[in-house]
């Protein structure tokens, strides 16, 4: 028997990772207040935020699987949103260059009454960025649509990443190994 497997979310490096798993999926979301209740931990964020795009795809659909996920850049327990416009990219950089901080990705998959939902942290070293370099990277790469304001698969990743502790794919912003384990449990 094959499940269909319903990825709610639009976001396209997570598509390109299930992809990358040779899985089969279809994509569909619905519209989520991203509010997160006040006074929650950032690391709690993107797991509850994940369960709340679960629980608005999977009444749309029957008997099929659905993943959901969130991802959140914490600098000291304080997450970064995705930026608005080239002056915010800029001091988000600013505040990340040469300091570790954490992403943290939550993930919910369910079907029907079966859930299961975990998150996933990944610590990131920056190297010191000079002011040009990331000036380049927002002009170049408009990285309004990513949680810290960068992609570690982009410009930046490469040349401004000192290491990593943990898993890279969540950093794109899905533990993809971790998905693949826990999808064990649906089929």
């Amino acid at each position: 028997m094959h499940n269909k497997i319903i990825l709610a979310s639009q976001s396209p490096r997570r598509k390109q990772l299930m992809e990358m798993a040779e899985m089969e999926f279809e994509i569909l979301i619905a519209d989520v207040d991203e509010t997160n209740p006040p006074g929650m931990p950032g690391e709690q964020v993107p797991e509850f935020l994940a369960r709340k795009k679960a629980d608005a795809v999977s009444h749309l659909v029957n008997d099929a699987i659905v993943i959901a996920a969130d991802t959140v850049v914490l600098l000291e327990h304080h997450i970064l949103g995705k930026p608005t416009d080239d002056a915010h990219a800029i001091s988000t950089l600013k505040q990340l260059s040469g300091r570790m901080h954490k992403v943290v990705t939550g993930v919910c998959i369910r079907k029907g009454e079966k859930e299961m939902c975990f998150s996933t942290t990944t610590e990131v070293y920056f190297r010191q960025l000079t002011q040009n370099q990331i000036e380049h990277y927002v002009a170049h790469y408009k990285p309004f649509d990513k949680a810290g304001a960068y992609a570690i698969q982009e410009w930046i990743g490469v040349t401004g990443i000192e290491k990593i502790n943990g898993d890279y794919y969540n950093v794109m912003g899905l533990p993809i190994g971790e998905v693949i384990v826990a999808l064990k449990e649906f089929l």
